[in-house]
């Protein structure tokens, strides 16, 4: 945050409206006497003493006549009204006011007395880029900014005068001229022609359209909404841009800026849940373009009151004009986009780190963090808009549909309605756009940026995952932006999302139990051997697939035959990986190993049915399902293809990266391809056996040579080939069994594809430093222990593989959770004084059991025997 100082300003109270329009009157009523007493009313015969136009009048500084204006305002006094010669006429013209008459070509004045007589611009109620230099020079040339500063402040404060204000320039048509000539149907025919002249005489001051139409009344808003496209405003943005730059290196004026928006915001907030009044003028927008075009926004001045309550405006915006604010600004730069979205995320920070959040005072009531999340969702989706989008890659939908759980039975045994439709949630702005993160290939900013770490250590997930689920309009969300939260606390979201699938699916399983008489069982029991895991767990979870899916959707409970582990989630995390093990293992043949990359990839010529890979996606949703980690070497393709997406040459980078080299620079090759090349439409490949197999990427393929006019349809076609249509079945069944599990679950609305293949696999990095920091102790042990301070250096001086293999003995996996070793709660207990007994554990509740060994070296010796050997479960 900058450390420039806070200006606290008092806060507009909004509320009271019918406060708010007396103050306006008699505002507007000091205003008239002061106009008075500075500049009269024009008429030269005028008999009131306390008017500049009648004679004998002494002239009073600005100060004085303010004074004046106040006193005259408490005791009532006369008010003259303008003269005819007056009304209708910018005050930039009253010298030629007198000669309302006469031709407009002799009311034209020079430049030098406009100034003279232009000095408080009260007549200005919108801007243009040229009228803010005019007033700048004048106030340079007197060295006084405060008539700048009221003009600021007067077209900044009002919705009318900010909307009209910047336009893009183009011509006045005759249509536009006559509905500025015929405003007001009562004035009689010289205040018609005074206004005409006027408007003449100011077109080069005012390019856009007139500024006295009400919003949403003057025709000129519909047909310039008609005239521009989806991602157009009215606003001329480069202009706006130009006149903050000029304009906010001056501390004053800045400060008007400030004041103005604090009034504005209310109002506007006011006009968009009451009045509708985008629809009615969409070129209403425009204030929201030219307020975020304010690169002092996420200064500490604004912090306070008037960003928090230009969020909350911004935030009423319907969705159509959500999805246009979208579409503008993804054409902006990456820096304009990060300027944005710094400006939110300040806004956010400074709110959390201000208050106190807890769960009785959740972050999800707080309206300045609440309105801001939904603004930076516009920017995020902007930043989505503007990336590189991939629209026409995608997967083909399942041709059988996946079965559902048994809720909609119950529910209708119940007699009750289906609240939650089945189906992953879908973002309203995504439809509305037409677009889906997993479209991005690569986005303006990283987003990464979108990530609030202060607002995830404040959030009460549980509290959070309730109100996502009820979908209230009082309770806000935050997993209804996923962009803001970091990958540790949307895992935190699913596995409550889980859990209480979990529980739902127990409670029917006891409801049909009672019903029907008959004794189901609450859980997803699988019965193995150990030297038979594949057999007995893939044949006994086809059944339950064939024969009620829904089971899937239990919670997980394993059992190996002849030991006594009671699963508590430390049998199951074994269970996946040894089912992993025997799954890749290239013998069976199911998947190809590429000892380069060390990643697996479907096998094209398995022998295998489709059945057997739909139990293996069965196995991979069951581990997310249960919140376990699976040892899965997969290119990132797989995920983007599980998320819907199809692969592409890019993909090739890291599932083959010796073809997408090879294939690169085919495409970047200077000469002749057909000539020096000489390869065709053809493509081969080796089976199981090492024999080679042919493939026509075109209808006679052979006879086809790739060109430089034609190779990037050959590459396109290729990668078309290796990572889609020729692993086409064994995909498509690999995905099912994968829905099968997880069709219900919201993690395709969470998760992008490289976080769900952290949600599979854990982190690679292992950072012990950071399981020492978080490392629990029990039964007489502490962090100063000996035993403790030896185990850590034991620990530590172990090379990765003995690391990873405690790792696996403590916890049941060797992989590091959803955001690393810090996020893992190990528990070191003491198990007695010295012995010869072997360290144990409790893998369900990654609990260490270390007896109080004698020394440093015997720690290191019974530790080491009891994670090389470890194997098997048993009772203590």
């Amino acid at each position: 945050i900058n450390k420039k100082p806070i200006r606290y300003i008092s806060q507009y109270r909004a509320e009271n409206i019918s406060t708010r329009y007396i103050f306006s009157a008699a505002k507007h009523l000091i205003e008239r006497y002061y106009h008075q007493l500075t500049e009269g009313c024009g008429n030269e015969s005028c008999s009131n003493s306390w008017c500049a136009s009648s004679v004998g009048f002494n002239r009073m500084d600005n100060n004085a006549a303010a004074v004046k204006a106040l006193e005259l305002y408490k005791v009532n006094a006369k008010l003259c009204d303008p003269h005819p010669s007056k009304k209708g006429t910018a005050s930039a013209y009253l010298e030629s006011s007198a000669h309302s008459n006469s031709a407009c070509s002799n009311r034209k004045m020079n430049h030098k007395d406009v100034h003279s007589v232009r000095d408080n611009f009260k007549d200005v109620n919108y801007l243009t880029e040229e009228k803010v230099y005019e007033i700048l020079d004048i106030c340079g040339e007197k060295e006084d900014y405060s008539p700048l500063i009221r003009v600021i402040g007067r077209v900044f404060s009002s919705a009318e005068g900010l909307v009209q204000s910047f336009r893009r320039s183009k011509p006045h048509t005759k249509e536009e001229l006559k509905s500025l000539q015929g405003k007001d149907e009562d004035k009689d025919e010289d205040e018609k022609e005074a206004a005409a002249c006027s408007a003449t005489a100011m077109e080069e001051d005012s390019p856009a359209s007139s500024s006295s139409s009400r919003l949403g009344e003057g025709s000129s808003g519909e047909n310039d909404v008609q005239k521009l496209a989806p991602d157009e405003v009215s606003v001329d943005i480069e202009a706006v841009r130009r006149v903050y730059e000029r304009l906010l290196s001056n501390e004053k004026i800045e400060a008007a800026f400030l004041n103005a928006l604090v009034y504005l915001s209310p109002n506007v907030e006011c006009d968009l849940t009451y009045h509708n009044v985008y629809s009615r003028d969409q070129n209403y927008l425009n204030l929201f373009v030219i307020v975020m075009e304010n690169s002092n926004l996420h200064s500490p001045e604004y912090l306070e009151i008037a960003l928090p309550q230009f969020c909350k405006a911004m935030s009423k915006l319907p969705l159509a004009a959500q999805a246009k604010l979208a579409r503008l600004w993804s054409h902006y730069s990456a820096e304009q986009i990060r300027r944005m979205v710094e400006t939110f995320q300040q806004l956010i920070t400074y709110k959390v780190i201000s208050n106190e959040f807890n769960s009785r005072n959740l972050v999800n009531d707080d309206d300045a963090v609440v309105a801001s999340t939904k603004c930076l969702k516009i920017v995020y989706y902007a930043n989505v808009l503007g990336g590189d989008l991939d629209m026409e890659h995608n997967e083909e939908e399942d041709e059988e549909p996946i079965p559902e759980s048994s809720e909609l039975t119950l529910q209708e045994l119940l007699g009750e309605e289906r609240r939650n439709k089945k189906g992953p949630r879908v973002d309203p702005l995504e439809t509305e756009l037409g677009i889906r993160t997993n479209d991005c290939r690569r986005p303006l900013i990283p987003f990464e940026e979108f990530v609030n770490e202060p607002l995830n250590e404040v959030l009460e997930m549980d509290k959070d995952y309730t109100f996502f689920k009820v979908e209230t309009e009082n309770k806000f969300s935050f997993m209804t932006c996923p962009f803001i939260l970091n990958a540790v606390t949307k895992n935190l979201g699913l596995y409550y999302d889980n859990r209480i699938r979990m529980y739902s699916e127990r409670r029917i399983t006891v409801l049909y139990s009672l019903v029907q008489g008959q004794q189901l069982n609450p859980y997803l029991r699988l019965k193995v051997r150990r030297d038979h895991i594949i057999d007995d767990a893939l044949v006994r979870l086809e059944m339950i697939a064939m024969e009620n899916p829904a089971d899937l959707k239990k919670q997980l409970y394993v059992e190996f035959e002849g030991e006594q582990g009671v699963d508590e989630g430390g049998v199951s995390k074994e269970f996946f990986q040894l089912v992993v093990e025997e799954i890749f293992n290239p013998d069976i043949g199911m998947f190809t190993y590429d000892e380069r990359t060390k990643l697996f990839w479907f096998n094209a010529s398995s022998f295998e049915n489709e059945g057997q890979y739909t139990l293996i996606g069965i196995v991979l949703g069951l581990a997310i399902y249960n919140n376990c980690i699976l040892d899965v070497h997969f290119p990132m393709v797989v995920y983007r293809k599980l998320m819907g997406k199809k692969g592409t040459f890019r993909d090739l980078a890291d599932a083959n990266p010796v073809l997408y080299q090879s294939l690169t620079e085919l495409l970047d090759y200077e000469g002749s391809v057909e000539d020096d090349m000489m390869i065709t439409f053809q493509i081969s490949q080796t089976d199981l056996f090492g024999n080679p197999l042919m493939y026509d990427l075109r209808e006679n393929g052979d006879k086809i040579p790739v060109t430089n006019e034609n190779r990037k349809e050959f590459v396109a076609q290729y990668a078309e080939y290796m990572l889609n249509k020729s692993v086409e079945k064994q995909f498509k069944a690999f995905r099912r069994g994968f829905h099968m599990v997880t069709n219900e679950s919201p993690l395709k609305y969470l998760f992008r594809p490289e976080e769900i293949e952290l949600l599979i696999c854990g982190s690679r990095n292992l950072d012990f430093l950071a399981l020492e920091e978080t490392t629990e102790y029990d039964g007489g042990y502490n962090r100063d222990s000996r035993i403790i301070k030896e185990f850590w250096e034991t620990l530590h001086s172990f090379g990765e593989e003995q690391k990873r293999l405690f790792l696996q003995f403590t916890t049941g996996t060797d992989r590091a959770p959803v955001g690393g070793l810090g996020k893992l709660k190990m528990i070191i207990a003491k198990n007695g004084p010295d012995t010869d007994r072997l360290p144990t554990s409790h893998t369900c509740f990654n609990v260490l059991l270390l007896p109080e060994y004698s020394s440093k070296e015997k720690l290191r010796e019974r530790l080491l025997k009891a994670i090389t050997y470890a194997k098997g479960f048993g009772m203590l």
